[in-house]
């Protein structure tokens, strides 16, 4: 009998390849979304935008390889993880996005990354410790928030943007050219009626044919029902890619109704190195910095449930040291998505799932999947095609994706008692509102003072706060290791 753990053992190459292919297509999608998310907020060109593509599938890979494989006794918990961009930090990245748009956005939002996982990587011995103060009441609340946060950009997805040239009314030509002939007039000698006032401008008052667009709406409902449809009759390895498969159906039916061209595939080169820094020097912004080490404290909790959840599937006892070393790779890797230009990485949730369905623990799965990523960050027409790709067909698996994310919290707080401890319902009900405040009311901060902005701009860091402080004034930090675990399945399953 051989002493080799299952997840240290070394399969056929043919064999490694397929089950690694099989773990990027299952992440494909949801390691694309941010950057396209952020890139898009950003006003980047489409040029741009792919490289962001191209550097996150890179680092992706690389992130991959150092968490599942292990370098030096500090990084890798050598383990089958999957590392992608976490939706956790879209939030306070679209906050600055919208307020800085262009390079200068991309440069803090850089910045705050780095400066982010260099504190991450500090935290990381302590954050074991505190895993106790994350209870699934916590947990799920906060993952709740996310999908319900992230939600907005599907449905935004499939509609359109309600500012810029999707917004769902845009001025009337005619009163347009009504208030340029007032100001014509009143410019002449003579005039006996006064100039409009400055900073005056005409009100939105006509629908926009590009906002809600039928044909638009159809394409994403048919990639949603061909999500839908492999979900229930497909088996195995085509259920775990039913997104896959629904955003490859609806770009095949753009196609043929000429709604999308691969005029930018044609001019990508098929290779080109990723290199560092493409958007100049970051900017370390003490605010910005904090608000996205808050978002990593939030996704090194998660990472630690998945970690332990994952020692429970392979029969690999996880400690704490390998609780660090995990941990300090998401640091790392948040640094390295950085210099990159690209996000904040984490552990993925379905790939987690994966390795329960299919029964294969050996982490050198992983690292072949690393492999595989590596090589589509070089490949620029790769990332191309998936700008190609119009935001409508998105539409219907953002829905799937988001919402999802949204149902496993709710399946987490399935395991919460409400009905011995009522407390709880407090918890959940008032996190989930203070959730809910930049989404319903993104104005409420409009008196406070610009520093803190994009520090409440964020839902889920609002939820975040809420659901801790209130669980620890209630319930008192929990000692049971236990609770973290069983959300971290129940989270790790979908």
């Amino acid at each position: 009998m051989s002493s080799t753990h299952s997840v240290d053992e070394r399969l056929p190459l043919l064999r490694l390849g397929t089950l690694g292919l099989q773990h990027v297509l299952v992440m494909y999608a949801g390691a694309i979304a941010v950057p396209l998310i952020i890139g898009r907020a950003l006003k980047l060109s489409p040029e741009q935008v792919a490289m962001l593509i191209s550097a996150d599938l890179f680092c992706c890979g690389l992130v991959t390889l150092i968490q599942s494989w292990g370098v030096t006794r500090w990084f890798g918990i050598q383990l089958p993880v999957m590392m992608g961009v976490t939706f956790a930090a879209v939030g306070p990245m679209l906050a600055i996005a919208n307020g800085h748009p262009g390079e200068a956005g991309a440069q803090l939002i850089f910045g705050a990354i780095m400066g982010a996982g260099v504190i991450a990587m500090l935290l990381a011995p302590l954050m074991s410790r505190l895993l106790a103060y994350f209870p699934p009441v916590v947990t799920g609340t906060v993952i709740t928030v996310i999908g319900i946060s992230l939600m907005r950009i599907g449905i935004n997805w499939v509609f359109g943007n309600p500012v810029g040239p999707t917004a769902p009314q845009i001025v009337n030509p005619e009163h347009v050219q009504w208030m340029a002939s007032i100001t014509e007039a009143a410019q002449a000698s003579g005039a006996s009626i006064s100039a409009p006032p400055a900073g005056m401008n005409i009100a939105p008052s006509q629908p926009n044919p590009l906002y809600a667009s039928l044909p638009n709406i159809g394409l994403s409902a048919l990639v949603l029902l061909s999500i839908l449809m492999v979900a229930k009759f497909a088996k195995g390895f085509l259920a775990n890619v039913s997104v896959l498969v629904g955003i490859v159906v609806g770009a095949v039916v753009a196609v043929s109704l000429g709604m999308m061209n691969f005029d930018k595939v044609a001019k990508a080169s098929w290779f080109a190195l990723v290199t560092p820094f493409q958007f100049g020097t970051p900017v370390f912004d003490p605010v910005l910095i904090f608000t996205m080490s808050l978002v990593m404290v939030v996704v090194m909790i998660e990472s630690t449930g998945m970690f332990l959840a994952l020692g429970e599937m392979t029969h690999k006892p996880v400690e704490q040291a390998d609780l660090s070393r995990g941990l300090r790779t998401d640091g790392l890797g948040t640094l390295i998505g950085g210099v990159f230009n690209t996000f904040p990485y984490t552990s993925f949730s379905q790939n987690v799932g994966l390795v329960g369905v299919t029964g294969v623990r050996s982490r050198f799965v992983c690292v072949a999947a690393g492999l595989i990523l590596i090589a589509l960050g070089l490949i620029p027409k790769m990332a191309a095609l998936v700008e190609s790709l119009p935001t409508f067909v998105l539409g219907g698996a953002g829905l799937v994706m988001f919402g999802m994310v949204a149902a496993t919290g709710m399946r987490i707080l399935g395991s919460v008692d409400f009905t011995h401890n009522r407390n709880n319902l407090f918890i959940v009900a008032v996190s989930l509102g203070m959730g809910m405040i930049p989404l319903v009311a993104p104005n409420f901060k409009q008196w406070m003072s610009h520093t803190w902005h994009p520090l409440i701009e964020s839902g889920i860091l609002l939820a975040s706060l809420s659901a801790v402080i209130l669980n620890l004034f209630f319930n008192g930090a929990s000692k049971d290791r236990h609770d973290s675990t069983q959300a971290a399945h129940m989270h790790s399953s979908h």
